[in-house]
């Protein structure tokens, strides 16, 4: 065995010599004339080491790299690293999952403009690249995800735990549903829960069910001599089942066809990309400057709950990569004073800097720095600037008002009814009161059940036994009506056989005003109109 190496090795020695003797050929391009410095800065080659054998295989025992990932699915595969597990519970969920073609298309669907940048992500931090499937469990992808439990978002921060990590939740903005800011947040999160406790199933059981949960049924399992491990651990229900959901999606990933499922191919670009601005700007202009519908803006940036971005930042939109150099030019061009559109208004008598801040869809104190006021003091008389926004309400169709206004003009079974919050109400209270559960009437309003009322607050419910509420032959159908010279509340609700109340609900109407000019929506009992 020796000796037939010995002279493989020899052999190889004089292939190798020989191919040095070899003359090169010419080659036919000419090449660039060197500039007179560039050829005196140009250091000697150094004399050609013949190689060894050794060196020769190597050099050959080299593989060569892998082909690039065919598909953003390709590339997570690859980095697949989280264990290896087996329990009848993964088994269950890839049941649950398996065949259901129309779930997964939606999932990679909402999931495309978001995935490669959650992948990128999780490289730059060596994570296990499996995390990126975990807004499946968590959200679907749905970016304006809202639970029970008051999660928000692809990632499902609660307020305390997204403060806790940088997230900004204000009346403008609510950094738990921005994508890029949550995130970054969310892998935070998961990398400091895997240092503490060294195993990523429980790293992520702590993740739903909190830390001091999961350090609990270690410390109770440790003390009765049981198994600490996440499969021996009496954890919550939904817990129990939140890591083998996260196996088994990572099982049809990497193996789709096994489960009567194919994935839809997601490109592996970037689909966004971030552009920096430096100050608030009017979500439909900056729309008509990426030339993109208001819908795809918020979509792309569903962290922003108003008309505009946050005054106070963060001064950056999320754009299609391919429209974000347009959107530049287009800011560029744009003067700072015209990035929202300002009404002067004049103080009236008995108005406060609040109620003229809930006409015109704003804050106390954004008011209070457009207009320098130290306090909340205001004179009758006075005037002041009110940033306004281009278009109506309406136009604004994933606002946090008009999302909740979808929700409860949606079309459920049952009879209809609105119900004023009054002081000492609680979801509770009400719930008991009409016979619905209190789950259902917090999502039939967009709300969780943890969420303070607010008297005259207006609620939404259905109750069984009843039509919606024109009757049985009622049939509603949503229009838009142009508020016109004279027109008033009143006479705009008597015209259409609707209430003032209904009118303020369904257009989030705090003022007693209306301009002309300005749209507003309404849900109308077709049966009930004059010709």
């Amino acid at each position: 065995m020796g000796a037939t190496r010995l002279c493989l090795l020899l052999a190889l020695g004089l292939s190798l010599s020989a191919c040095g003797l070899i003359p090169q050929q010419p080659t036919t391009e000419p090449g660039p004339t060197p500039s007179p410095r560039a050829a005196h800065d140009t250091p000697q080659e150094p004399p050609l080491v013949q190689a060894s054998a050794e060196d020769a295989l190597t050099v050959a025992a080299t593989p060569p790299p892998p082909p690039a990932p065919v598909d953003l699915w390709e590339r997570m595969r690859r980095g697949f690293e989280l264990p290896e597990l087996s329990h009848p519970r993964i088994a269950q969920e890839l049941r649950a999952f398996s065949g259901k073609q129309g779930y997964f298309d939606r999932v990679a669907e909402r999931a495309e403009p978001y995935l490669y940048f959650i992948l990128e992500e999780l490289e730059a931090r060596d994570m296990p690249l499996d995390l990126a499937l975990l807004p499946i469990v968590e959200s679907a992808f749905r970016p304006f995800a809202y639970s029970p439990g008051r999660a928000a978002g692809l990632w499902q921060f609660i307020p305390a735990t997204g403060r806790h990590y940088g997230l900004k939740q204000t009346w403008w903005y609510d950094g738990r549903r921005d994508v890029i800011a949550s995130t970054r947040a969310a892998l935070n999160y998961l990398d400091h829960l895997h240092g503490l406790f060294g195993d990523w199933a429980l790293a992520l059981a702590a993740y739903n069910a909190g830390q001091g949960t999961v350090r609990g049924a270690i410390r109770r399992n440790a003390a009765a001599g049981k198994p600490t491990d996440y499969f021996s651990l009496p954890l919550p229900r939904e817990t129990r089942a939140y890591v083998p959901r996260l196996l088994a999606l990572r099982e049809i990933v990497r193996n789709p066809a096994a489960h009567d499922l194919s994935l839809h191919s997601l490109p592996d670009e970037p689909y966004i990309e971030v552009v920096e601005i430096d100050g608030q700007i009017d979500l439909a202009l900056a729309a008509e400057m990426a030339q993109l519908s208001l819908e795809e803006i918020y979509r792309l940036n569903p962290g922003f709950n108003r008309w505009a971005t946050d005054p106070e930042g963060p001064h950056y939109l999320v754009l299609p990569a391919e429209h974000a150099d347009r959107f530049r030019q287009a800011w560029a061009e744009q003067p700072a004073e015209g990035r929202v559109q300002w009404t002067r208004h004049r103080v009236n008598p008995g108005e406060t800097l609040s109620h003229i801040a809930r006409q015109y869809r704003t804050t106390s104190t954004v008011l209070r720095q457009a207009n320098q006021l130290n306090g909340h003091i205001i004179r009758a008389g006075a005037y002041l600037l009110v940033p306004t926004a281009r278009q109506g309400a309406d136009s604004y169709v994933l606002s946090a008002s008009q999302r909740r206004v979808r929700l409860q003009q949606a079309d459920r079974a049952g009879q209809r009814m609105e119900v004023l919050v009054r002081r000492g109400d609680s979801f509770w209270k009400i719930a008991r009161q009409h016979g619905v559960s209190v789950d259902r009437l917090a999502a039939w309003n967009g709300l969780s059940p943890r969420d303070t009322l607010r008297p005259g607050q207006r609620l939404v419910l259905w109750k069984k036994g009843g039509s919606s509420a024109g009757g049985p032959a009622s049939r509603t159908q949503r229009i838009h009506y142009t508020v016109r010279s004279g027109d008033s509340l009143y006479l705009i609700a008597r015209k259409f056989s609707v209430s003032v109340k209904q009118l303020r609900s369904w257009n989030a109407l705090n003022g007693k005003y209306l301009q002309p000019g300005q749209r507003l929506v309404l849900h109308v009992d077709v049966t009930r109109q004059g010709g």
